[in-house]
């Protein structure tokens, strides 16, 4: 039992271990796994801001297409929206637009001497706070120098930031125009979703800010960004300063977006601020950043949120703004992976452990509490400290611990009963198999005492039978013999310990509990007789078969015996012993079944009649034997209780040393017109009659 705990226990630390190698080399659908639950917790509990947060988005939605004109608007229409939004007083404003080829619809491409629309929107650009941006292109120019100056603090970090390669950058007009420049590109996780939003990238030889940290930059009059390198020298980025602004950051620069649905006054339509009356939009842009971006759908700038929704990509660089402005991060710290790791090795040993101590009943119910506890810790985290500790993972390691643990005892256990049925299917009664099968710890290795009854049969003529027959008709012969007797025990919740040669071996109350085992001993040897008697009616042509059959009740040991290579399912002790040598006695009584005083005792409903005490081989003192003469029915009868009672007198008379032949000859001849067999026993008496002396 122990080897097969020991099994369970390592194949299960097996399953942990895979896990957690599997969790360490954080394959895709892992990941995406872990972030849809992270959206799941934002959806949840999105981020909570204050009210007029100075952040406002220009939306060119589908109405200012329709009152405007078709995209992509004259660059005088853009040098319109720069001017009024300098003269309302914002405090940035970045265009969220790529400009980088001149206007096809300026004059001056046209008509020599025209009017240049670019040249009029640089000089809309240089007259107010204003950010254009570059963005991710195959194929793409070099990325043009940050308008920012950087400072680092630690390691030399560029090379932990993503490289931005070639870009699509506004023209050197407008760039040069702009007071900022910064990155457009979105960092899209799995399934297509915007969770996370690179805040600094790499030209390769300088580091670049992303969108909103350059208008963040601009709206504050900051001239430098301060990159905070990692203390431990990694190189990698912790946060980045932006004034008095410190912003923490993953490894690379980048930070986690955290949503929140926003209020319709955070859009303005970009065609209110082009009407006559845009001047009371003033209380709504003065003194805020305000990014120019589209929400129409035919400019492809539609992204997935975590918030499960799509959003124009200009609001996710607002939501990132706010998140600097309001301090409202989110946490993926290293230490973070570390920490779910030994989550899930715990999670996964415990369950492991509880379903090998308790079962899968109660494994279920720990391993949904460890599940429930998981995702209560993973909420708490979220929620009270912005902390994203992964519930997903923990989940699906639970499930699988406790999938693999359970499917590694169903394995065992059917091998079990397979093995059981095996062993058990031609020597045990069906009902009796089907509770071995229910709890294999009925045959586990070792003895155990307990009280049982058990029989010997043995062919009485089998030598001179096998020297009158060929060996294959003896085979033959013997096999139709032992069908019918082991039916008969089998059919009476008996055991067939062995077949050894031409006798048999049988035990009741072993392996499982049979109720009633002498009584359903004694039965089956009555069946046997009968099984006998139909055997020799089916082959009248050869001698008839005779059988002696032995019966003791009493304490023995009984268990799988032998050595773990091989080993049997028997019995020993002294109830096995007097049962065989009271099977060989039955010849020298003169009957077929004999049995023990404790197996009469314990069915005295049968007809017995006693047979005197015999002495044993091996057995120190004389055993009372009694012949099993028939069933109830035949105990309950008028005519056998009549030779019981003349038996019983003869008896007395006997056991008091004196004889009575006139009792004697009536008994016999009542007895041998009942069972022939009766006269046989009352001849052998004669001989014996020291066998009834008390």
């Amino acid at each position: 039992m122990w080897k097969r705990h020991l099994s369970a226990l390592l194949f299960g630390a097996a399953v942990v271990i895979a896990l957690v190698l599997l969790r360490a080399a954080d394959p895709y659908a892992i990941r995406v796994a872990r972030e849809v639950a992270f959206d799941t917790f934002q959806q949840i509990k999105p981020r909570e801001a204050p009210p007029n947060l100075p952040v406002r988005i220009i939306d060119i939605d589908e109405a200012s297409l329709s009152e405007i004109g078709q995209w992509p608007w004259s660059r005088q229409t853009m040098a319109e929206i720069a001017t009024r939004l300098t003269e309302l007083g914002a405090a940035a404003i970045a265009f969220d637009v790529l400009f980088p080829e001149p206007d096809r619809l300026s004059p001056s491409g046209i008509v020599a001497g025209g009017d240049d629309y670019d040249v009029q929107f640089a000089r809309a650009l240089a007259a107010g706070p204003s950010i254009l941006v570059m963005s991710r292109a195959v194929g793409g120019q070099a990325a043009p120098a940050s308008k920012s100056g950087f400072a680092m603090t630690g390691e030399d970090t560029l090379a932990s930031m993503p490289l931005l390669g070639g870009v699509a950058a506004p023209l050197p007009l407008l760039a040069a125009a702009a007071s900022g420049l910064g990155v457009a590109s979105l960092d899209q996780g799995g399934a297509g979703v915007a969770r996370r939003l690179p805040l600094l990238w790499s030209s390769g030889t300088a580091p670049l800010p992303t969108l909103s940290v350059e208008a963040l930059r601009i709206a504050l009059g900051v001239g430098t960004l301060v990159v905070l390198g990692d203390s431990a020298g990694a190189g990698t980025v912790e946060g980045i300063r932006i004034g008095d602004l410190t912003v923490p950051t993953g490894a690379s620069g980048d930070l986690w977006l955290y949503y929140r649905n926003l209020p319709p006054s955070t859009y303005i339509p970009a065609r209110a601020l082009l009407a006559d009356g845009y001047a009371e939009l003033a209380p709504l842009l003065s003194g805020h950043i305000v990014l120019i971006g589209a929400s129409a759908i035919g400019l492809m700038d539609i992204r997935a949120s975590a918030l499960g929704e799509p959003v124009p990509g200009v609001s996710i660089h607002l939501q990132a703004i706010e998140q600097m402005l309001t301090g409202r991060f989110l946490y993926r710290a290293d230490w973070v992976g570390g920490l779910e790791l030994l989550i899930i090795t715990l999670s996964g040993l415990a369950v492991v452990l509880v379903l090998l101590l308790t079962g899968p009943l109660v494994g279920l119910v720990f391993s949904a509490a460890i599940a429930a506890v998981a995702v209560a810790t993973s909420w708490f985290a979220f929620a009270r400290f912005g902390v994203l500790l992964d519930p997903s993972y923990v989940l699906f390691a639970v499930l699988v611990a406790y999938a693999a643990m359970a499917f590694f005892q169903f394995a065992v256990t059917d091998a079990d009963k397979r093995r059981i049925r095996k062993a058990f299917a031609h020597y045990v009664e069906p009902s009796l198999l089907t509770q071995l099968e229910a709890d294999g710890n009925l045959l586990r290795l070792g003895g155990d005492v307990r009280e049982m009854t058990v029989m010997f049969s043995d062919v009485r003529n089998f030598t001179a039978l096998s020297e009158r027959t060929s060996p294959a008709e003896l085979v033959a012969i013997l096999n139709r013999m032992f069908a019918g007797l082991g039916a008969a025990i089998i059919a009476h919740h008996g055991t067939i310990d062995k077949f050894m040669g031409d006798a048999i071996m049988a035990f009741w109350n072993a392996p499982v509990d049979v109720p009633g085992h002498p009584r359903h001993a004694c039965e089956a040897a009555l069946d046997m007789r009968d099984a006998l008697r139909q055997i020799n009616e089916r082959q009248s042509s050869a001698e008839p078969i005779a059988i002696g059959i032995g019966i003791s009740t009493g304490p023995a040991l009984v268990g799988n015996m032998g050595f773990e290579a091989r080993f049997d399912y028997s019995c020993i002790g002294d109830t096995v012993n007097v049962a065989s040598r009271i099977e060989g006695a039955c010849k020298l009584v003169g009957y077929d079944i004999l049995v023990t005083a404790e197996t009469h005792a314990a069915v005295p409903e049968l007809a017995f009649l006693p047979a005197g005490s015999i002495v044993l081989k091996g057995i120190s003192e004389p055993e009372p034997v009694y012949l099993l003469v028939g069933s109830a029915a035949l105990a309950g009868s008028e005519q056998f209780r009549a030779i019981a009672a003349n038996h019983a007198a003869l008896v007395e008379v006997w056991t008091s040393g004196g004889e009575d032949p006139a009792l004697f000859d009536r008994c016999r001849a009542a007895a041998a017109s009942l069972d022939p067999r009766l006269g046989e026993f009352y001849d052998t008496c004669l001989g014996r009659r020291e066998n009834f002396v008390a």
